[in-house]
């Protein structure tokens, strides 16, 4: 089963979970500090929660969740093919989970992803230079280093700190 996902920018965290808890009929597959996310069955949704205050009310980014990593590895395939520039990021920790991923920028500059859940992580992301075993974790950005640094609301102000000085990209 595929699903259309679609991460938030929140003020308030706990404030969202109850909301989002109330309009959906269920709880929160994930709950983590500073990010949850719902597995919601119907309408078929993920929906992902992180905490930026000062950003809330924001789209994060967008994305499709599909079965396998053969599935990202099609689209990734499809995507290149069709002339879409693509960032691939392979068996990366993103969002408290190991994740294979393409991410594609809409014309006006949405951040949309296919990817892959491949098993839980207790971290919210690790720098891809860090995943040869130094298992420094980080909390990181969506897009790379530099589009963090031009993107106010990519992440919390610490968040956005860390990310930025490890080079890391990653959400999800």
């Amino acid at each position: 089963m595929s699903r259309v996902q679609l991460a938030l920018n929140v003020d308030d965290l706990d404030q969202a979970v109850t909301f989002y808890s109330t309009l959906f009929n269920t709880e929160p597959a994930k709950h983590k500090p500073g990010y949850a996310n719902f597995a919601i069955a119907e309408p078929p949704l993920k929906l992902v929660l992180i905490e930026n205050p000062g950003h809330g009310g924001s789209v994060n980014h967008l994305g499709v969740e599909v079965e396998s990593s053969q599935q990202v590895h099609a689209e990734i395939a499809r995507l290149s093919e069709a002339g879409l520039f693509t960032e691939e990021q392979i068996a990366t920790t993103c969002c408290f989970a190991t994740q294979d991923k393409v991410w594609v920028s809409a014309p006006d500059a949405e951040r949309w992803e296919v990817y892959t859940v491949l098993a839980d992580s207790e971290t919210f992301g690790t720098a891809p230079e860090l995943a040869s075993g130094e298992a420094e974790s980080v909390a990181v950005c969506c897009g790379t280093a530099e589009e963090a640094a031009a993107e106010e609301a990519c992440c919390g102000t610490a968040a956005k700190e860390q990310a930025l000085a490890s080079g890391a990209s990653c959400c999800g």
